[in-house]
């Protein structure tokens, strides 16, 4: 399965990923929401910068992927800091991930740069930042 991944661009998750410094992704919410029960290792991540390019400029194959059964607050903020060094997260990003109640946090295998291109969301109605594509083929515009 592919999935498109949004990533913050004030705080460089993208150039972190490219060079190894980040090697885990996360995701929360309140509820269960995407990617949660989505991704599993062998998925394929496609990275686009949440700056209004709408670019695809990266991609990672998941190593592994934790999805969380609710959590405490206490438990959250727990998980966020014992996975930090993977994760990178600034402080803001940090406190905002540990404040959900499910967490999904995803390894990732070195990435490698693509040839940028875009996507069509058309299909895709939510502002989400995960969408689970099946095949990147088919969103890929020419």
């Amino acid at each position: 399965m592919d999935h498109v991944v949004y990533v913050d661009a004030k705080s460089k998750e993208l150039e972190k990923i490219l060079d190894g410094s980040k090697t885990m992704i996360i995701r929360g919410a309140a509820g269960r929401k995407l990617p949660h029960g989505r991704v599993s290792a062998g998925d394929v991540l496609y990275f686009i910068q949440n700056n209004g390019e709408g670019q695809v400029r990266a991609r990672a194959v998941v190593a592994a992927a934790l999805h969380s059964e609710k959590l405490s607050p206490a438990e959250a903020e727990q998980l966020v800091r014992e996975n930090q060094d993977k994760l990178q997260l600034s402080p803001a990003l940090a406190a905002r991930w540990a404040s959900k109640r499910y967490l999904v946090l995803v390894e990732i295998h070195p990435a490698e740069a693509l040839q940028p291109f875009a996507i069509d969301r058309s299909a895709y109605g939510n502002m989400d930042d995960w969408l689970p594509v099946g095949d990147i083929a088919a969103v890929r515009l020419p």
